[in-house]
């Protein structure tokens, strides 16, 4: 299933479970980690078997941000993914999802800290989960830093524009049920519970016809930042040819005949 040292994949029916897998240091970003982040979201948007990932993170924290130090490549733990670095120098701004949006839906299961790199790569998943004593930020002025995983174009556009500059120029932390007030995730769940939602989240994404899902996730996307009107006329070309499959015809034999569908992507 791939991975790395810093980045364990897991395969949970059709959804990809992609885990942080750096706990001692509060799953910080390293190279490995990185490199396995971006061969994940590409072996799931390759495999059309895969119809959702859920990215969390191991020993009870989602990420801390970047480790500078492993991204220099200090030491062997980074030291063997150098060239994937050099071949490609955006590598790591794909595997934050600042660079690179994967087709299928992302679900984000939060457990403590999701702060600074974190918030950041949050910002690229579209369904956001949190056990209730996570805390979320962008620390960064706070250290003379600046938010540069996309924060200061996203975050805006995702949350009030109030809420968004207060969280950027304070860089002070926010408790999961004051994030979920404002915006930045959907849900709040008991501690430990964060994966096993977004889970079940999946599995309702992954019995729905994933042309579809892929389709509407896009037009989402694209239509953004259009006029209304730009907008609507998107909306019909991306979606009136989800009309014409047999993914869409079983959908509603399936109703009519009072079943589960069976979806072939077709």
């Amino acid at each position: 299933m791939g991975g790395t040292e810093h980045l364990t994949v897991e395969r949970v029916g059709a959804t990809l479970v992609l885990t942080l897998n750096r706990p001692e240091a509060k799953n910080a970003l390293s190279l490995p980690m990185l490199v396995g982040l971006y061969d994940g979201w590409v072996s799931a948007d390759e495999d059309d078997g895969i119809r959702s990932i859920v990215l969390t993170g191991a020993g009870g924290t989602f990420c801390a941000g970047m480790d500078l130090k492993a991204l220099a490549g200090d030491g062997m733990a980074g030291e063997q993914y150098r060239d994937r670095l050099r071949a490609d120098p955006d590598l790591h701004w794909k595997a934050m999802l600042r660079h690179h949006r994967p087709r299928k839906p992302v679900i984000a299961a939060v457990e403590g800290h999701c702060v600074a790199g974190g918030t950041e790569i949050l910002q690229g998943t579209d369904i956001r989960v949190a056990g209730e004593s996570a805390t979320f930020g962008l620390f960064e002025v706070r250290r003379g830093l600046f938010p540069i995983g996309g924060s200061t174009v996203r975050l805006a556009r995702q949350i009030p524009r109030t809420h968004a500059l207060e969280m950027l120029l304070t860089g002070r932390p926010y408790p999961a049920p004051e994030a979920a007030r404002i915006g930045l995730i959907g849900h709040v769940v008991p501690d430990g519970g964060a994966l096993g939602k977004a889970l079940e989240i999946a599995e309702q994404i992954n019995g729905c016809g994933p042309l579809a899902v892929e389709a509407v996730k896009a037009s989402v996307y694209e239509t953004a930042e259009m006029t209304e009107t730009d907008g609507l006329k998107a909306e019909l070309a991306r979606g009136w040819p989800v009309f014409d499959t047999a993914d869409a015809k079983e959908g509603s034999r399936a109703f009519a005949e009072k079943r589960p569908p069976v979806y072939r992507r077709a």
